[in-house]
């Protein structure tokens, strides 16, 4: 499998993040405490919303090294990629004859469920929970992403996709579509791509558009 592009590396941005983040915590108590700077440092926990993002960027590696097991000819990976004029990352993208997936990874405990309000007499509203919290959020992230790199290229199918690592899932069943975004853990989400590989797509050219529009972050 030959490629002139740079596939990236999963949770590179993540990382990075977190690393700065957790020098900017240290740094502020050394300040505060002085000497006892070091003590300091040792005895406090780590901030959550600083751990968060190691936490992140341990569910892409995780998503990443699935999807790195299904690269070929006729399926190529990319990971980490810059949405151009914005701060924000796609997780990985997958282009196969079929296809372009854009799938963001989630490393949460809990099980992702799919609530839907309204129907007869009210407007269908269909929303994502995990853990019996409202999540939806992360499914308009995602619808969001489709947009964009439906933008890049135009005629192309693409498909967004939630990918949760390490959430509480069923024996049996448990994936759903919500607001047409599939809700999948990573095992399931390789046999669907495995499965949409039919179609006419070209993809080392689909994936060279993409490579070049969405670079790595």
């Amino acid at each position: 499998m030959d490629q002139d592009w740079d596939q990236g590396k999963p949770g590179a941005s993540a990382q990075r993040r977190y690393e700065r983040l957790r020098a900017r915590d240290e740094a502020r108590l050394r300040e505060k405490w002085g000497r006892f700077g070091g003590i300091a440092v040792a005895l406090s926990e780590e901030r959550q919303s600083t751990r968060a993002w190691s936490t992140g960027a341990a569910g892409e590696v995780r998503v990443g090294t699935v999807l790195d097991g299904l690269a070929s000819d006729g399926i190529r990976v990319l990971h980490d990629r810059r949405i151009p004029g914005t701060r924000a990352n796609i997780d990985h993208l997958v282009v196969t004859s079929d296809a372009v997936w854009v799938i963001d990874a989630k490393k949460y405990q809990g099980r992702p469920s799919l609530v839907v309000e309204g129907g007869l007499f009210r407007p269908r509203v269909e929303k994502l929970t995990v853990r019996g919290r409202d999540k939806t959020a992360l499914v308009e992230g995602v619808v969001g992403q489709v947009e964009r790199v439906s933008r890049a290229v135009p005629g192309v199918p693409v498909r967004g996709v939630l990918c949760f690592v390490d959430a509480d899932w069923p024996l049996f069943g448990g994936s759903f579509i919500v607001r047409g975004v599939d809700v999948v853990w990573p095992g399931e989400l390789a046999n669907r791509i495995r499965l949409r590989t039919g179609g006419a797509i070209e993809v080392a050219n689909v994936a060279a558009r993409i490579a070049d529009h969405f670079r790595p972050a």
